[in-house]
């Protein structure tokens, strides 16, 4: 009986610190806002950020890559000929492999 006598009366003395010690683990740790959930959420959202960014550049290339393509009928042949090895009659390919 001594010792819950003992741990009660520890428990009185320092009512304050208890409290704030768990609110403080239930803030950083327990909670569905917890600080840890917020840096895991910032961490992926950054992370989305960037791949948006590079998804950006990557369609701006592409429409500019378009238009060239609509506007020149040399750009469109060129194409054709690297991409799919189409060919003018009368014309051999030749391909180059390292």
């Amino acid at each position: 009986m001594s010792r819950l006598m003992t741990i009660w009366s520890y428990i009185r003395r320092h009512k304050y610190l208890i409290t704030i010690l768990a609110f403080l683990v239930v803030i950083i740790f327990l909670d569905e806002n917890s600080l840890m959930q917020r840096a895991k959420h910032k961490r992926e959202i950054s992370t989305l950020n960037s791949e948006i960014a590079k998804y950006r550049e990557q369609y701006e290339e592409d429409t500019r890559r378009l238009k060239e393509i609509m506007d020149n009928p040399e750009a469109l042949e060129k194409i054709a000929r690297e991409k799919y090895l189409m060919k003018k009659p009368n014309e051999d390919i030749f391909i180059f492999e390292e």
